[in-house]
């Protein structure tokens, strides 16, 4: 009875850490055993690591759209959110797992002489002075802001025969953002360094490295972001590899499930930190699969990101053929995916109108669309800005009651509405009806089930809620906690943690099960689903904000046939 009584204490004060490495900062947490806040500590690299002299954490290259970091930066902070995190308060000692997330499309290179240096850290000295520049072949990488691999984008897709077999094997179209193409862009010109580099990392397993004392594996969420792994065999594509660069996979490594353990926290910060020697690291992932399970999205929830571009995550069963999008891995369910599709007119067209049509004031701007009613007496409205990404399309197109894709005007519509509030609630009725026709198409099923997550900076506006609500026929949720990324990331260190003590030990699986179950009103399975095991611990992490109209499947069903012939026309427009 102790020695049960002693495991239990030492359960309750088992802590879990969690880190984000963002464009611009490094953020860490620990979590309780109940995935409760201890203690956050952050590094903003603009304004803590002003040496490597970063706009927004990136260096813009001396090429259009070519933008980079000095992976010694990275490594710098971790050395300072360590240490505030210490200063905060945190005790280290009581850590059994860490997790991890980072921003997307970002590649390291590591010299011989990097990884040696990876598995002899020494604990009396900062990691930056040990991981300096001779651990990279290329001390300047690209990160996700680079958009000049357009060229290798080409070369790769007609060397495996063309856009549709490359969104049909790894979920997207080549992007100049992704890592493969970026990749091919390094071997290409800078040949010397690419046969130098003995691993590659994704920004991810590049931090899970620092933890583990060896270079990390990728798990197949960020891999899924390179435009080199097989998303349905769940391995690296041998036809995207070849089309990248040469003896590619021995730099990669082998890819693992994203809910891994990929091993035990190296020495150094056991000896440096005062860590357990049996403290585990579970696979790092990319920030938007560990949002998704920061906010612990079930099967029929849409997860939409308000911000300068919108973004719309959501669970998939199968992976859709749609050339614009992207399908990754699921981070938690391993035989689903997990579809994002992002909208370029966003927040900053939402802005303009805010500015033309309701005198600079938010609370104008809500005046206007509430006292507007459902369907805008027939009034719609698409407003492309900026280059649409799906439709592929640009301009702005107004239509009145009387306007059919049949109209002799269809294409040049009205030039202006009448009112203010017809303005607006045209803008906002047509941008959703635009994210709603794009999910629909991506595969997502709406059906009583659905429910809308709302997040980013214009989900604090409750009337633009309200159409959303409206729009896709859904009660919408805002999350009580903000930095879905990286809870995510602590959240999936328990659960690794947890699945990784069920395989060791058979014996104690049922006790285990047991002891979850009874706290909890998960149904009764050998191994609890992420989503089951999480929730009772963040039970009331979403709050309701909105409810539907009653006649909102009945006015916004025909106007999504409307928004469609509409986003048709003005496809055509030259």
């Amino acid at each position: 009875m102790k020695h049960e009584k002693a495991a239990e204490d030492e359960r309750d004060k088992a802590t879990y850490l969690g880190f984000d490495l963002s464009t611009q900062k490094l953020k860490a947490v620990q979590l309780n055993n109940k995935l409760e806040i201890l203690v956050t500590a952050e590094v903003k690299f603009d304004s803590d690591l002003p040496e490597f002299r970063t706009t927004g954490g990136a260096n813009a290259g001396a090429r259009k759209n070519e933008y980079f970091v000095q992976p010694v930066m990275w490594v710098k902070a971790i050395d300072i959110v360590m240490d505030r995190l210490v200063m905060e308060g945190a005790d280290l000692s009581t850590v059994v797992a860490i997790g991890g997330s980072a921003q997307q499309h970002g590649s390291l290179y590591w010299s011989r002489h990097g990884i040696d240096t990876l598995k002899n850290l020494d604990p009396d000295k900062f990691l930056h002075l040990q991981i300096d520049d001779s651990a990279f072949v290329l001390t300047r990488t690209p990160i996700w802001m680079d958009g000049s691999a357009e060229n290798q984008c080409l070369e790769m897709e007609t060397a495996i025969g063309g856009l549709t077999e490359m969104v049909s094997l790894t979920g997207s179209k080549c992007y100049p953002r992704f890592t493969g193409p970026q990749i091919r862009k390094v071997y290409q010109q800078r040949t010397h360094a690419y046969e130098d580099s003995k691993r590659i990392s994704l920004v991810s397993s590049f931090l899970a490295s620092m933890f583990l004392g060896e270079v990390a594996a990728i798990d197949y969420a960020d891999a899924s972001g390179m435009n080199l792994f097989d998303i349905t065999s769940k391995s690296w594509s041998k036809a995207c590899l070849n089309a990248c660069a040469p003896d590619l996979e021995e730099r990669l490594g082998e890819p693992v499930k994203t809910n891994s353990i990929l091993g035990n926290v190296c020495d150094f910060f056991v000896q440096r930190f005062g860590m357990p020697e049996t403290c585990k690291v579970a696979a790092f992932t990319g920030d938007n699969p560990s949002a998704l399970s920061g906010m612990l999205v079930e099967k029929d929830w849409l997860v939409m990101s308000l911000g300068t571009s919108d973004t719309i995550m959501m669970n998939l069963e199968q992976p859709p053929q749609l050339e614009e999008g992207h399908v990754l891995c699921h981070p938690t369910e391993e035989d689903q995916y997990m579809g994002l599709l992002c909208f370029r007119n966003g927040s900053l067209v939402r802005d303009a109108f805010k500015r033309t049509e309701a005198q600079n004031s938010w609370q104008t701007f809500s005046s206007l669309l509430d006292s507007t009613p459902r369907g805008n007496y027939g009034n719609m409205a698409l407003h492309f800005h900026t280059m649409e990404i799906i439709p592929n399309a640009k301009g702005v197109l107004r239509w009145n009651k009387t306007h059919t894709a049949a109209s002799p005007d269809a294409a040049k519509g009205v030039s202006k509405f009448t009112s203010p509030e017809a303005e607006i609630r045209a803008l906002i009725e047509g941008q959703f009806l635009h994210r709603r026709a794009v999910a629909t198409d991506m595969g997502f099923h709406f059906g009583e089930e659905t429910k809308i997550i709302a997040t980013g900076g214009a989900s604090v506006n409750k009337s633009i809620l309200q159409v959303i609500s409206d729009v896709f026929n859904a009660p919408v949720y805002i999350q009580k906690a903000s930095e879905a990324a990286l809870l995510g990331a602590a959240y999936r260190a328990k659960y690794a943690e947890y699945l990784d003590e069920l395989s060791k030990n058979e014996d104690k699986t049922e006790a285990s099960i047991e002891e979850v179950n009874n706290s909890s009103s998960s149904n009764n399975t050998s191994v609890l689903s992420y989503h089951d095991f999480i929730l009772p611990y963040v039970p009331n992490h979403l709050e309701r904000v909105c409810e539907p109209s009653k006649d909102s499947e009945d006015i916004y069903t025909p106007m999504l046939d409307r928004y469609r012939a509409m986003a048709y026309v003005l496809q055509q427009i030259k």
